[in-house]
């Protein structure tokens, strides 16, 4: 009598694919790219490593969907409804103060990875798209292109995450304290707001 070898539950393979996505998450955020292993994300994720290479396949994949996930995740969390840079921001904002990991991420993705994913190059379009659009309905300052007006409001909400660490430490106190995040916070929405406003 010979036996047929059993597949996972549908149940259980989505457990695991997202357990070793969340370890993968993990090792990513703290090694990068280039310092990540596949041995340490299977290990984190109490999974054999053979299912990594059947769910996602070689470690660029990976890594594509870890940071496909991080990317959706950023959509949800900090929307551009009608161009509204001012809210875009301070969701924004708040998503990176409230998640480390995906502030790490995107400084190793910055450094290791030039070319984007479909599902990033697909995201800035629409964003920008609709920065375009909120200038073409006078709700946004028009003499400046879309593209960079979006690009400048962007790396301002990581001012004060991605300072060095001289300026960090020209701030009394923890530079990272809930009352100078909010002071922070409060300084970039009223600097948005006067780079954005329509003229």
């Amino acid at each position: 009598m010979t036996t047929t070898p059993r597949t996972p539950r549908a149940r259980d393979a989505r457990a695991t694919k997202a357990l070793l996505l969340e370890a993968a998450t993990d090792e990513f955020a703290e090694y990068g790219f280039a310092g990540a292993r596949i041995d340490r994300v299977a290990e984190r994720a109490g999974a054999n490593k053979r299912l990594l290479y059947v769910y996602f396949g070689d470690k660029n994949d990976l890594f594509d969907a870890v940071l496909e996930e991080q990317t959706q995740a950023v959509l949800q969390a900090a929307p551009l409804q009608d161009g509204d840079l001012e809210n875009f921001a301070a969701a924004r904002f708040d998503y990176m103060i409230a998640n480390p990991k995906a502030r790490r991420l995107a400084t190793w993705r910055t450094f290791e990875r030039t070319e984007p994913t479909e599902v990033e190059r697909e995201a800035f379009q629409a964003r920008v798209d609709g920065v375009a659009a909120a200038q073409e309905a006078g709700r946004l300052r028009a003499d400046i292109p879309a593209l960079d007006l979006f690009a400048i409001v962007l790396r301002m909400t990581e001012s004060w995450l991605g300072a060095p660490s001289g300026l960090l430490a020209a701030a009394p106190g923890d530079p990272m304290s809930p009352s100078r995040i909010q002071e922070h916070r409060t300084a970039l929405l009223a600097a948005v707001r006067s780079v954005v406003a329509a003229r």
